[in-house]
């Protein structure tokens, strides 16, 4: 399927669903589907992330996956009070792009037309740019400030993996590219190798602890995570935010998705998302499936951490100091892009 149709169903699919919903204000794309033309094809490994506006007081888990006439929608809601203005949306990492470029599927007050046509002509400005990159790291910030070994192990870990990938919003933000999610690490190569800067790339991976993994080493992790996946996916029934990206429907992103990477030649690209997909696995299992089960998958989990170099809150407490003393040379880096790039305005 082309990405237009794809677009012109998830369309048709808001406009029939959204509007029933309390509070509901318009709705928007926002991920990979606003940043490639309409001819590219939707791949299997892909989904369309829509997110619904509303007034507070938000649904306390999003919808998630959801699947119509052959494509699969991640839709989230947001907070009518994050899309206030044209300063909110400029400054924020995450909502910039969508304002920036046709996203809009479904706006019945105009309001969300009115933000895109006063914050796309801004979007390219040094001043927000580097708005959005200071955003972006304060995810690292609020992610290392949570770590503590009072956790379980896969809430450490998913604090660690998170801080320590918001490196990856500093420079993409920067380049003015997408903040991808799972594909980070190869979006972040690819931008890296445009700007002559390829040999900057080799810290980011040991940071995340995957520079001299191998692709058989990779490859084990996947094929482990693949039974742990299927086992949460028979048990979750928790109302987690992720809970839809651990099922059927979404197998195809995560384990698909991974080994697609993987088969490409990038499979240490393809760790950021194998380990944020285990530790979300352990956390259901870890509440929702008998201690059997739970203890019978744990350590495919454990020997991941292990390769990863973080196998113990010593060790993640170590990664965090490490990366809060690397941020001076990021910045650096996110300065000298925006510094090359001749679409960033004064």
């Amino acid at each position: 399927m082309l990405l237009g149709e794809a677009k012109s169903l998830t369309r048709a699919w808001v406009e029939a669903q959204a509007p029933a919903l309390g509070g509901y204000q318009g709705s928007l794309m926002t991920g990979s589907a606003i940043w490639q033309p309409d001819d590219e094809e939707l791949w299997p490994t892909s989904d369309v992330d829509v997110m619904l506006v509303l007034d507070e007081p938000l649904p306390p888990v999003k919808l998630g996956k959801v699947r119509h006439q052959g494509v699969l929608l991640d839709v989230t809601y947001l907070s009518s009070r994050e899309v206030r203005s044209p300063e909110d949306v400029l400054g924020s990492f995450y909502l910039a792009g969508s304002f920036s470029r046709p996203s809009i599927l479904h706006d019945p007050r105009g309001r969300l037309q009115a933000l895109t046509d006063a914050a796309a002509p801004e979007y390219r400005r040094r001043h927000w740019i580097r708005k959005r990159c200071e955003h972006g790291w304060s995810n690292a910030a609020r992610h290392f400030g949570a770590l503590s070994g009072a956790l379980p192990l896969h809430d450490q870990a998913t604090i660690w993996l998170f801080g320590t990938a918001a490196a990856t919003i500093v420079l993409l933000g920067a380049g003015l590219r997408n903040p991808t999610v799972r594909t980070r690490y190869l979006a972040v190569r690819h931008l890296l190798a445009d700007y002559r800067l390829l040999d900057e790339y080799e810290p980011l991976l040991a940071a995340l602890g995957c520079a001299r993994m191998g692709r058989r080493d990779v490859e084990r992790h996947l094929a482990a995570l693949e039974a742990v996946f299927d086992a949460a996916a028979r048990v979750v029934r928790s109302p987690f935010f992720f809970a839809s990206d651990v099922s059927a429907d979404a197998r195809p992103i995560a384990i698909d998705g991974s080994r697609d990477l993987i088969e490409r030649g990038f499979h240490r690209e393809a760790i950021f998302w194998i380990a944020a997909t285990f530790a979300r696995c352990d956390k259901i299992l870890y509440h929702d499936a008998p201690p059997l089960v739970r203890d019978e998958q744990l350590g495919a989990f454990l020997a991941l951490l292990d390769d990863l170099g973080v196998g113990s809150t010593a060790d993640l407490l170590e990664r965090v100091g490490q990366a809060e003393e690397q941020s001076p040379r990021l910045w650096e880096l996110a300065d000298a892009i925006m510094a090359a790039n001749p679409e960033v305005r004064d």
